[in-house]
């Protein structure tokens, strides 16, 4: 057993000291040599090496993982991607949507989308997944007619958008979702996806019981 746990201490030590290579590296060619060192390229973080660096709007830098939610009207999380290094919203709309036809079978028959993830590319191949109505929040270049077939459509399901917004709030204020704080990318992965398990089980209850 002893021998087990010096065995443990000397791995982690040879990857504490690896990783600071990496670091000293990548400080060396960003601060001393003024490169910009490529994303896959760099260490956000000695202990937890599987965190990605997301570069939000207006620049905001934040550290973690990408999560990519559906919901229903039920305000169930239908479903929870944890995306891998900092993928454009643009690539994952169709993605989605595809994930969907996955688990259930069959197209959702309406879906709406952040302005982030609009593009006319996207609006013809979730169309052509026999998706009737796609909205996006913010769709520049895009007639909303050529989305969906009316303005009421376009209004319920850009408010129904807004209403995600409560859900994302729901899991960061009461189920952890600010700040995971267990180790590994194993245990975030855990982490995220039983607090969404714990979310729709709340959500079924306050269901039953009106």
């Amino acid at each position: 057993r002893m021998e087990a746990t010096h065995g443990h201490i000397y791995n982690e030590m040879k990857n504490v000291i690896e990783l600071s290579k990496k670091v000293l590296n990548q400080t060396r060619r960003r601060v001393i040599d003024g490169v910009s060192v490529p994303v896959a390229d760099k260490v956000a973080s000695i202990f937890e090496p599987h965190t990605d660096i997301i570069i939000k709007v207006r620049r905001e830098i934040l550290y973690g993982h990408k999560i990519c939610l559906t919901t229903g009207a039920s305000g169930l999380v239908l479903d929870c991607v944890i995306e891998s290094g900092n993928p454009s919203n643009a690539t994952l709309a169709v993605a989605m949507v595809e994930h969907q036809i996955e688990l259930y079978g069959r197209p959702p028959q309406k879906v709406c989308f952040g302005g982030g993830f609009s593009s006319k590319k996207n609006l013809e191949d979730i169309k052509n997944l026999d998706v009737e109505d796609v909205a996006f929040n913010k769709s520049p270049g895009i007639g909303i007619l050529d989305m969906v077939k009316s303005i009421w459509a376009y209004r319920k399901l850009r408010r129904f958008r807004a209403g995600i917004e409560s859900n994302i709030s729901f899991l960061k204020r009461s189920f952890g979702w600010s700040r995971c704080t267990w180790r590994s990318l194993t245990s975030f992965k855990s982490y995220t996806l039983t607090s969404v398990v714990a979310a729709n089980l709340l959500t079924l209850a306050r269901h039953a019981l009106q």
